[in-house]
């Protein structure tokens, strides 16, 4: 199964994941001219949550049958590396690109299930080097993944990855002709990504998770807020560096539930921190869940996995 498969039309995307403590699960509609509907933004607790019994019961209240089921990866159980995009026919890209990652991967490329994405060139300047990502995951994960679903009775047509989930959702917040970047955490750590003309162009993972934004102690809090803004720092001034044609308008900061990150990231930063309210780029009228910050923190990323472009679903 590829990543950013292509999926028949059906009634939308049904988008699930599997947390530490339970399974989630989220539908969002596009609508024309308004914000996107969320539909359904469901948690449910589950120990284990990789239980095809619990995914069952679960697909059966929401009707999966019906739409497109995506999964959404946790960080830890895929890599996403940037390399030259290799210069040979559509039909050898991925081999190319596997042969590239032999020496890149902690585990060995032949266990990998790998895709890629393009990463659009600097039109005005045609000489530049055109890169991509790869994405690439262990066979048995995927495996796995799959026979979850289908012992579920679940139809699993796409696997998707937070980067992308992210992407979608800056994309509805990107001023016209400048760059946006994002900013979210969770259990496995902080994703940074730039969007430009609604294409992903960044994708970096930062060693600080969201317990460590939420630790009581205010020094080790602190401590973590310092490694952030210096990461931050140097990734921004590289990106600035590699696509100086992009101009990134502020900084979007997922909700995390630590208002002082915030408050932190504004006075030590060059560009502009915003703090994202879900209310103002989705419809949340069926989804009154999501006005608490649990839950918006738990489902962001399911959010914007749902946001996936049908047309572009197989």
């Amino acid at each position: 199964m590829r990543f950013f498969s292509k999926a028949r039309k059906k009634e939308g995307i049904l988008v699930t994941a599997f947390h530490a403590d339970g399974i989630c699960m989220a539908q969002v509609e596009r609508q024309p001219a308004a914000k996107p509907l969320v539909k359904l933004a469901s948690f449910q607790p589950v120990a284990p949550s990789l239980s095809a019994e619990a995914l069952a019961r679960l697909g059966r209240e929401h009707r999966a049958a019906s739409f497109v089921n995506t999964t959404l990866l946790a960080g830890g159980e895929y890599q996403v590396l940037q390399v030259e995009a290799p210069n040979v026919p559509a039909d050898e890209l991925k081999t190319a690109v596997r042969w590239r990652l032999k020496d890149m991967l902690d585990f060995h490329v032949d266990d990998a299930t790998i895709d890629v994405l393009d990463i659009p060139v600097d039109k005005s300047n045609a000489n530049r080097a055109h890169s991509m990502f790869a994405v690439a995951a262990r066979n048995n994960l995927i495996q796995s993944r799959q026979d979850l679903f289908e012992q579920a009775g679940v139809p699993l047509t796409i696997i998707d990855i937070p980067e992308m989930a992210q992407r979608n959702i800056a994309a509805l917040m990107e001023p016209e002709g400048r760059g946006l970047a994002m900013l979210s955490f969770d259990s496995s750590g902080g994703l940074l990504t730039v969007n430009f003309n609604k294409e992903l162009y960044l994708a970096r993972h930062l060693d600080v998770t969201l317990d460590m934004l939420q630790e009581a102690d205010v020094e080790r809090r602190h401590a973590a807020f310092d490694k952030i803004a210096l990461e931050l720092q140097r990734s921004l001034d590289h990106f600035d560096r590699q696509y100086h044609f992009i101009s990134i308008s502020r900084l979007v900061l997922a909700p995390t539930g630590v208002p002082s990150l915030h408050d932190f990231l504004s006075a030590n930063i060059y560009m502009p921190v915003e703090s994202l309210e879900l209310a103002n780029v989705f419809d949340l009228s069926l989804a009154p869940e999501l006005l608490g910050m649990d839950e918006q923190v738990r489902l962001f990323h399911l959010l914007g996995a749902a946001l996936r472009h049908e047309e572009l679903v197989l």
